[in-house]
């Protein structure tokens, strides 16, 4: 009888054993799940925010290019008016049509990703256009070719910024597609402007 409960004892301890073990191990996997369910969670809320701010840069870039493309072609209508020059002249009636198609293929892409695009001018695209306005005769001109080739040199750094670092694919094309256009503008700029620094 003796050994009978001894047995019994030893059985119990052994059954209560692994029942600890097992819960150990139970408790261990539902450890190590929460821990990876924590893990895939920050990481998906890491991979959210790094989509967010990587279509913010680009709306931010496609804003700045579309402000700075209806100033070219808001000053370029100026100097079809005030340009002495036929040359200029001719510069500015080739920037009024080029920039004005960039710009109306622009404004769909910005509409095909809920991109909102300025309706007028930045405080600093402004500020250009009315600081040239304000001149007249060959100086003004020379102060428009001048500004003309900074500003294709500014716009050509942005472009290729935009088709080298883009986050979009779409808008990464567009500026790609664009920034033989703007090469060529700048090239005739310069031409133009040396022509106007001799007036």
């Amino acid at each position: 009888m003796k050994t009978k409960n001894v047995l019994l004892g030893s059985a119990l301890a052994l059954m209560i054993g692994m029942a600890s073990c097992n819960s150990t191990s139970n408790n261990e996997d539902a450890k190590e799940t929460a821990e990876a369910i924590n893990d895939s969670t920050i990481n998906s809320t890491a991979s959210t925010d790094s989509t967010a701010n990587a279509q913010e840069d680009d709306a931010e870039a496609v804003v700045e290019i579309a402000s700075g493309g209806m100033m070219e072609v808001e000053l370029a209508k100026i100097a079809v008016e005030k340009a002495t020059s036929s040359q200029v002249k001719s510069f500015a009636k080739m920037l009024v049509t080029d920039h004005t198609k960039a710009n109306e293929e622009l404004k769909a892409l910005a509409t095909s990703k809920n991109i909102t695009l300025p309706s007028s001018l930045s405080d600093k695209h402004q500020k250009m256009l009315n600081d040239i306005s304000e001149e007249s005769g060959k100086k003004f001109d020379k102060e428009y070719m001048n500004m003309m080739v900074k500003d294709h040199k500014d716009d050509i750094d942005k472009f290729q910024k935009i088709a080298d670092k883009g986050n979009d694919a779409e808008i990464k094309a567009f500026a790609s597609k664009t920034l033989p256009v703007l090469i060529h503008h700048r090239e005739e700029a310069e031409k133009i402007e040396k022509m106007t620094d001799k007036m």
